[in-house]
């Protein structure tokens, strides 16, 4: 499993975002459509939200790679 840590600098982060950010996909747009695809969970839940607030704390999966949010700091 690939794992990325993400360090949040605000209080949350769009899911979508959060995708693109962390570069497991090029664009918010193919974010919002492997959310839409049923891809992504949080936490270890599926997750259709695709500006979902994600928080430092939480745990985001889409296939093998998993991205862990941290607070910045």
């Amino acid at each position: 499993m690939n794992r990325i840590e993400f360090e949040l600098d605000r209080e949350f982060v769009a899911l979508n975002d959060l995708l693109k950010l962390a570069g497991v996909c090029d664009s918010g747009g193919m974010g919002k459509a492997l959310v839409a695809a049923g891809e992504v969970s949080v936490d270890g839940e599926l997750e259709l939200r695709k500006t979902a607030k994600i928080r430092a704390g939480q745990v985001v999966r889409l296939g093998d790679v998993e991205i862990r949010v941290v607070a910045a700091g």
